[in-house]
């Protein structure tokens, strides 16, 4: 059994691998644990550039906050935030618009935990533990309430979420429930891990989170871009991460094992 740290809430499993802690190991980070470098280790040995996708769909997540703000958009609710990193979605938004506003939502203790350290003392940023499967529960949440106005365009982010969202529970439905909730101009940035340029490498990663808290479900390109059916797409469209508005002077390199778009409510 892991020995329990000081700082772990007292609700977390240690020995129970978490998805949140797993990619906070894939992107160099400190909160996670034996359970979960085992199964970053795993994922390693069959995805040695596992390290790169995880990276590659960070930078999806600053590029698309950028793109928000640059459409005038100052507020942002960011669903199954995870751990807190270099780039969260306050410092990069707030960076641009120091008015900006950020809601963060996770249902991992050990996110929402660290999260509360980093945000203290910065009152437009907020994180509260809830499921992002239930968007009336987040929706009308008094954290959301006092940070986003319903009056003006939000950006809503679900960065590398849905792929741990199994088809009986209605990805599709939920997505559409936000989609009515958000203001006319409000903007969808979404992320999804995909097999189809690594089947037999991705099935492996399927297999290694099966028994952790949050098992995967990998989906093909047709289905990733019907989640955003309720939405209007923005240029290119869905396509692999790193070529969603790469940076200036960056070439299309990088992993193409996660899809990444930006969709408006119209």
């Amino acid at each position: 059994m892991t020995e329990r740290p000081d700082w772990v809430p007292s609700d977390v499993d240690v020995n129970l691998p978490s998805a949140a802690r797993v990619y906070d190991f894939l992107l160099g980070g400190a909160h996670n644990f034996p359970a979960d470098r085992a199964v970053g280790q795993k994922v390693l040995q069959v995805l040695p550039n596992g390290g790169a996708i995880a990276g590659s769909n960070r930078a999806f997540l600053r590029r698309a906050v950028l793109y928000m703000i640059e459409q005038g958009i100052n507020q942002f609710l960011d669903l199954g935030s995870g751990i807190p990193t270099v780039g969260n979605v306050h410092e990069v938004a707030q960076e641009a618009d120091p008015s900006a506003r950020v809601v963060y939502v996770d249902y991992e203790s050990v996110a929402v935990a660290h999260s509360e350290l980093i945000l203290s003392g910065n009152d437009n940023a907020t994180v509260f533990k809830a499921d992002m499967c239930e968007p009336e529960t987040i929706l009308e949440a008094p954290e959301t309430r006092r940070l986003i106005n319903f009056d003006e365009p939000i950006g809503l982010l679900m960065v590398a979420v849905l792929h741990f969202v199994p088809d009986e529970r209605k990805p599709g439905e939920i997505l559409a429930r936000y989609h009515d909730a958000l203001p006319a101009g409000s903007l969808l940035g979404l992320s999804h891990l995909t097999a189809d340029h690594a089947p037999a490498e991705m099935s492996t990663v399927v297999e290694a989170m099966k028994h952790s808290r949050d098992p995967m479900y990998f989906r093909p390109y047709d289905e990733i871009v019907a989640m955003f059916d309720e939405f209007e797409l923005v240029e290119p469209g869905v396509v692999s991460a790193p070529r969603w508005h790469p940076e200036p002077g960056l070439q299309d390199v990088g992993p193409s094992d996660i899809y990444g778009g930006v969709a408006r409510k119209v």
